[in-house]
């Protein structure tokens, strides 16, 4: 298994990206077994706040497996991509807060915007590198500019430029930086669980009915864009 599930009590579960080798990167295998992570959550009453964590000590997640991509020349489905991320292929309206370090890219970024809380180490590097390999992240296309707004999503996702997190953090990508962001993000979720959980339910579902709404709307244009920027890589 490269994503452990892992229940930490008074109604916390850890999902963690455990591929460290390949500083977390998520081939079609981890994608699947993510999609499953969310769906196990989701079903499960017990589970009232969520914790989403990369293995070892140099990243988050570097994106999706590039080498994987060039040995067989395609990318996973829009559909299983879509379910690998928290709340786009599948309602979650249980909290998620991401904890991030080093090296989080492309779809390790895309994993902690559809995340409802970000808290990353000051060492986080972040950017979008998509462009530059004949690729994009289509779903993070449409977040995006709802988070931090179109002049900023533009400038970060098309220059494919490096930040850090003190940028990240006045952009409003992240909503805080910790030495420790495993532990804050443990302290967080903990807090949160312990919230009435049909009002955190309908808290999320009520925030974040436009952002749905968009995804829903343009999830065939997303799968388009895909299809033709692959054709072309």
């Amino acid at each position: 298994m490269t994503v452990d599930y892992q229940p930490l009590g008074d109604g916390v579960v850890q999902i963690t990206l455990n591929r460290p080798e390949r500083l977390n990167a998520l081939d079609g295998q981890a994608k699947r077994e993510l999609a499953d992570a969310w769906a196990r959550a989701a079903a499960d009453s017990e589970v009232r706040a969520i914790v989403l964590r990369g293995a070892g000590n140099k990243a988050f997640c570097a994106g999706s497996d590039l080498k994987e991509i060039q040995a067989t020349g395609e990318a996973v489905a829009s559909a299983l991509l879509a379910r690998a991320l928290p709340d786009v292929g599948l309602d979650l309206n249980k909290p998620v807060v991401a904890a991030l370090q080093g090296h989080t890219l492309g779809l390790g970024i895309s994993l902690a915007i559809h995340c409802d809380f970000r808290i990353a180490r000051p060492d986080t590097r972040f950017s979008f590198p998509e462009v530059r390999h004949g690729m994009l992240s289509g779903f993070s296309a449409i977040t995006l500019p709802s988070l931090i707004g179109e002049a900023a999503a533009l400038d970060i996702m098309l220059s494919a430029r490096s930040f850090d997190a003190e940028e990240a953090l006045a952009l409003g990508l992240i909503n805080r930086i910790a030495e420790d962001p495993h532990n804050a993000a443990i302290e967080l979720a903990t807090q949160l669980a312990g919230h009435s959980a049909k009002a955190m339910e309908w808290s999320k579902t009520l925030l974040l009915a436009d952002r749905k709404r968009r995804l829903q709307q343009h999830m065939a244009l997303v799968d388009q864009a895909r299809q033709d920027v692959m054709l072309y890589r």
